[in-house]
């Protein structure tokens, strides 16, 4: 989709080719994504439109006239009509004097930049919301889990065939084997609902055949990008780019606003022949050419509610171009917030892991030998696979901050040695 290229490929940095292939779907086929698209195409049609008031126009004028002998207009034709045939061109120009025009001009051209943010911004948001869909290695460890306790259960039944084991440790094993089960079945709707949303935010219905095949194992995370100063930021983001835009389309609405209180001087220019006969229509030309000054005196305040309410847009922009700095300060501050502490927990996460994994195998190796009853060895079995799953959430989680990250940060980074006035630029 043309524009879509500002959008800075930051999901490539995950080195996840089925990622890497569903985001290039999405921002062309995406249903949101071409609405947005569809606006900025009529911003831009809106600013063209302004800016032919600055051009004079040209209009053709061509007639034919019947009247009867006494000089009335009429709408049959009869015996005794005469015939005046009209041919000609007319044009007219406003001045303009105080900049009126102008300023509507930049009011529309500052929307047209501003909606072309907001087409970024809805590109940036739409591939974050595609990453978010991808991740099912929940679902594959839950399968290795239950593939694990069927094992041991297949060993409690070997033992309790030949008298080892007691009924009660094969009934406890079996009750673990439908809980992952069960686990599992939440895991797969979960699955089920995700591959909807892809199917959705890359334009087809979600009963179609979008599906998410489950990854071997989480990618590792790249190095944090560069956040850069909070002046690049601000530079960098759409929406903030977008918001002050739209606080300057406003200024330019108050100057238009207060100019259009000001006299107009119009020109006027007309060319044009008119003869009885359509043969002799040529040779009958008159030209004309006036001015028109129009000073407004009285209108019923509509100039100057007019102004009141530029005046009162203008300030609700900037409180909102205020609001949409803080909240991209927050932006950032929370992502990063996010991924920092899911990092700590991964660490504590894995050392629990760690100890309950020991803690298995000790425990297992002494039931073998009669050392240990059952009961010890499920706990510490439930303990460890509680803990996997807990260390994955975290691993999910802190990939979804990064996410969130890149989002903040608009989908990219600023490299080494970047202009981030360059990088900023509207189209």
């Amino acid at each position: 989709t043309e524009g879509v290229e500002r959008v800075r490929e930051w999901w490539l940095a995950l080195a996840d080719p089925q990622l890497n292939e569903h985001i290039r779907r999405s921002l062309s086929t995406n249903f949101t994504l071409r609405g947005a698209f569809e606006r900025l195409r009529a911003a831009r049609a809106i600013a063209l439109r302004e800016g032919a008031a600055l051009e004079p126009t040209l209009d053709a004028i061509a007639g034919v006239t019947y009247r009867d002998i006494r000089g009335n207009a009429v709408v049959g034709l009869g015996n005794q009509q005469q015939t005046q045939h009209r041919l000609g061109l007319q044009t007219s120009y406003e001045l303009d004097l105080w900049g009126r025009i102008r300023a509507t001009v930049d009011a529309a051209e500052f929307e047209l930049r501003a909606t072309t943010e907001d087409f970024q911004a809805a590109a940036v948001g739409l591939s974050a919301d595609v990453a978010l869909t991808e991740s099912q290695a929940q679902l594959a460890l839950i399968e290795s889990q239950l593939a694990t306790n069927r094992s041991v259960l297949a060993v409690i039944e070997n033992r309790f065939a030949i008298g080892l084991s007691n009924g009660a440790d094969v009934l406890r094993q079996r009750q673990l084997v439908e809980a992952t089960r069960e686990q599992r079945i939440l895991e797969r709707a979960v699955a089920e609902v995700l591959e909807h949303q892809l199917a959705v935010l890359i334009g087809e219905p979600p009963q179609g055949p979008v599906r998410l095949a489950p990854p071997a194992s989480l990618p590792p995370l790249p190095a944090l990008p560069e956040i850069g100063l909070p002046a690049q930021l601000l530079q960098r983001r759409p929406d903030v780019r977008a918001a002050f835009l739209r606080l300057e389309s406003a200024d330019a609405s108050v100057a238009a606003a207060v100019r259009d209180q000001y006299p107009r001087i119009d020109l006027a220019a007309s060319i044009s022949a008119s003869a009885e006969d359509a043969s002799d229509i040529l040779s009958a030309w008159i030209g004309e050419l006036a001015a028109q000054l129009t000073a407004p005196l009285l209108d019923g305040g509509r100039r100057r509610n007019e102004v009141d309410r530029t005046v009162a847009v203008r300030g609700q922009r900037l409180a909102e171009y205020g609001d949409t700095i803080l909240s991209a300060f927050q932006d950032v501050e929370d992502a990063l917030t996010a991924e920092r502490r899911q990092m700590e927990r991964i660490g504590s996460l894995e050392r629990q892991s760690e100890l309950a994994a020991t803690t298995y195998t000790e425990l297992r190796n002494q039931y073998m030998n009669g050392a240990a009853d059952f009961i010890d060895v499920l706990v510490s079995l439930r303990d460890q696979q509680g803990l996997e799953r807990n260390l994955l959430e975290a691993r999910l989680l802190s990939i979804e901050a990064r996410i969130a990250v890149h989002r903040a940060i608009a989908g990219g980074f600023l490299q080494p040695g970047e202009d981030p006035d360059q990088q900023a630029e509207s189209p």
